[in-house]
This record gives C-alpha cells, structure tokens and sequence, in this order.
C-alpha cells in the first residue's frame, strides 16, 4: 500500500515536471521569435563601470524609474508641463487629453512588448505615457527660439537634457508621434515630430565639425529619443563594410604613430559623422620625411556628458538588433589613447577638444569605454589593417626607433646634438692634422 501511494506520487510529480518544462520551452520559443525589447535595464556588470551614465538625476520617463525616491519631486512639475500643453492645443482640453488617452490606451499591448520588464496595469501605464510624452513635447518647446526662451531654472536643463537620452528612461517614438499629432497643430500648426526633435538632437552633438540633424532623415520609424540619435549618427547613403577579426593585436596609440610619421587632422564626412579615413602618400617610396599619412578623423568633443551618451549609445547597440557603429568608434579611439601624451597629441592636431578637465581625466573616459564590451564586427578594419602595414614598414619603424631612442626628452636631445658637435669637431680635427 505504501509502495503503491509512493509510485502514485512519483507519478504524479513526474508529470508537474513534465508540464513544467513543456511550458518553459513554449515560452522560450514565444520568447525567441519576439524583437529584443529596446527599453530595458542595464545589466548589472555594466552599470557597475559608471552608474552615473545610467540613472536619471532629476526626471524619470517610463516605468523602470518611476518608483525612485530622488524623482518623486519632479512628477508634480511634469504635470505643470502637461496641463500648460493642453492649454495650448485648443478650447477644450478635456476633448484633447481623451484623445491622447485613447491613442495610447490602443497600442497599450505594443507599448508593453518594448520594455523589458514593467509592474504596472494598463491603466497606470497608459497615464504614464501620457504625462511622460507630454512632458518631453512641451520641454523641447519651451527651449526652442519659438517660445522666446525658457522661463525657469536654467541650470536643470542639462540635467533634463541628459535625463532624456537614458537607455532606461525611454518611452515609445510612436507615443511621441500620437501625442504631439493631437496637441501640436492646435497652437504650431505643421509641425512634425522630425521637426521638433531637431531642437533636442542639437543639444547631443559632440562631434564638433558635424551636426548629428544632418540625418535625420527618419525613412525607418525609430525605437525612441535615444534611438534617433543613434540613426543620425549611421552612415547616410549605405550600409559599411567590416571586419568580423578582432583588432586588438593591431593596437597603435597616437604616440607611437607620430613617431611612426602618421598625422592626424579633422575629418568631414558627409556620409558618416564617424568616419576615419587614411591618406597615403601618392610617393610611398620616399622617406617617410617627405611623405607623411594622415588619419583624417572627426572632431571629438568631451566633455562630462560625452561618457553619459557613448556609453548608453554602446549599451543600446549591445542589446538591441542596430549595427554597432558606436562601439567600433569607441574601440578605434581605445586603440588611439593609452596616455596623457597621447590626448595631449590629438588635441594639438585639432581632431579632440578636451573640456573635462585634466588630460588624464579624458584618458579615463576614453581608454575605459570600451570596458567588458564585446564586439564581433570593426568598421574600420580596412584603415586600421593599412595604418599597421605602414607602421611595420622600414621607414617608420626606423623613426620610431631613433625617436624612441634619442629624441624622447630635451635631455636625450642635447646629448645627440653635443655628439653631433663633437663627433664634427673631432672630424675637423683629424682633417687639419692630416693636413699639417
């Protein structure tokens, strides 16, 4: 009898477990032919390297930090926001704020599948979008030459600015659109939501010779704020070719090929804000005095919000199905800088600008972007694959030899020189003496 209950139980357990793993692999499969959400939370490993980069100081937007006890404060400001944009867009803005919560409340499903997780019913979040894209709408208005201006604490602008482009702190570009279609006309006739994000976009650029709206030509529908600045910064007309072959053993710092004989100047590119481009000399056979290369790259501005938006552009790459051109420039500018010299080179040639502060500072950004950031593909492997074919060359190898060797202090320098003269004095010398 006990052994029978017993075979009973086992069987039965067996079959909890069989359903268990039968429902766990049909949700895997649903789970596998979903898009990646593009809304989602930093993995711990990364947010470790520089919180900063990712938690939002003043406002949240969506739901992953709307429980935050720091942004409470701000949610009463939001509102403000809110109801001065219905003021705006006609007589009755009860009829308008409907209209809105309708729009949302249709795609609430399609909303839900963007973020990676959410703890809110439908009604909550539906709300949430709401005020959240009523928000960002009216801000961008207000610091718009339009309005003549923002009325208020000028010094929350960065911070709101900044707040914005957060992987975390994300809503939907099809809420954006809904939203600003049925308040915007009322008050701004014809104006597009392209449009208007232009006045935001303008506030990321930090490539200085390039204006990241050049291309913003939105021919796909992006995934939000973040994802349009993404797409500006992709190549205009055609996808590029890469290399699949890490790059690593073919570092050469900035240093190393100055003295190798490389230059480096600023680069416009009017297909790609990111482009890097070597120029060979057309006499490649001469001393590498007479012909030079030059590494044409764009103008880098940094300053303390560069780490904040590379670093969210290289997470969003990471996670989601969009090439990664971010994170390949952010490897070539790793291999570039090792130290201060090496920062302290780029600026004199006019390719960085170094607003934050010591050059050391700069080297810490820029040499730890890249930290446990895996990547397969480097979209300038057909540049960096010459720039080491030309550094392993006679010439440079032997300039960078001499200069290594006797050119590397002012001390090392008078000691050549000192024997220059001697060696000259001494040759003059022998001469006379032969002569006599």
């Amino acid at each position: 009898m006990a052994t029978s209950d017993v075979e009973v139980g086992g069987g039965d357990s067996i079959l909890r477990s069989v359903k268990f793993l039968l429902d766990c692999k049909e949700k895997g499969r649903n789970h596998g032919n979903r898009r990646p959400p593009s809304i989602f939370i930093v993995p711990r490993v990364y947010r470790d390297l520089s919180p900063t980069c990712f938690n939002p100081r003043l406002v949240s937007i969506g739901p992953l930090h709307r429980k935050d006890k720091d942004l409470q404060k701000f949610e009463v400001q939001k509102m403000t926001y809110l109801h001065h944009l219905l003021d705006h867009s006609g007589s009755n803005p009860e009829q308008t704020l409907q209209e809105c919560v309708q729009k949302v409340i249709l795609k609430i499903e399609q909303i839900k599948s963007c973020y990676e997780e959410t703890t809110y019913n439908d009604e909550e979040l539906a709300t949430m979008m709401v005020i959240d894209a009523c928000f960002i709408l009216y801000f961008i208005h207000l610091i718009s030459v339009e309005a003549g201006g923002f009325q208020g604490n000028w010094s929350i602008i960065p911070l709101i600015v900044h707040d914005m482009v957060l992987i975390e702190n994300q809503i939907p570009f099809f809420v954006l659109k809904d939203i600003i279609e049925s308040t915007f006309p009322h008050f701004k006739p014809n104006t597009s939501l392209t449009h208007h994000l232009k006045i935001l976009l303008e506030r990321y650029s930090f490539f200085m010779e390039y204006e990241v709206t050049n291309n913003i030509n939105l021919d796909k529908t992006p995934d939000h704020i973040l994802g349009i600045l993404h797409y500006c910064l992709q190549p205009v007309h055609h996808p590029l070719p890469y290399s699949e072959v890490p790059m690593e053993q073919k570092r050469h710092s900035a240093m190393e090929l100055d003295r190798a004989g490389v230059n480096f100047m600023p680069n416009e590119d009017a297909n790609w804000a990111m482009a890097m481009k070597l120029e060979l000399p057309r006499f490649s056979c001469f001393p590498w005095f007479w012909c030079k290369p030059t590494l044409r790259m764009p103008k880098l501005y940094v300053d303390d919000y560069t780490e904040l938006l590379l670093r969210n552009l290289i997470l969003y790459e990471q996670c989601t199905l969009v090439p990664e051109y971010v994170t390949s420039y952010c490897w070539a500018i790793d291999m570039l800088v090792d130290t201060p010299e090496d920062v302290a080179k780029l600026i004199k040639s006019g390719v960085l600008v170094n607003d934050c502060g010591s050059n050391e500072s700069a080297v810490y950004i820029l040499n730890n972007i890249c930290n446990d950031i895996t990547s397969d593909v480097f979209y300038y492997y057909q540049e960096w694959e010459r720039l080491d074919t030309y550094y392993k060359s006679y010439w440079p190898n032997a300039a960078a030899g001499l200069k290594r060797t006797y050119f590397s202090s002012p001390w090392n320098i008078i000691s050549v020189f000192a024997a220059i003269i001697l060696f000259v004095l001494t040759l003059i010398q022998t001469i006379f003496t032969f002569k006599c």
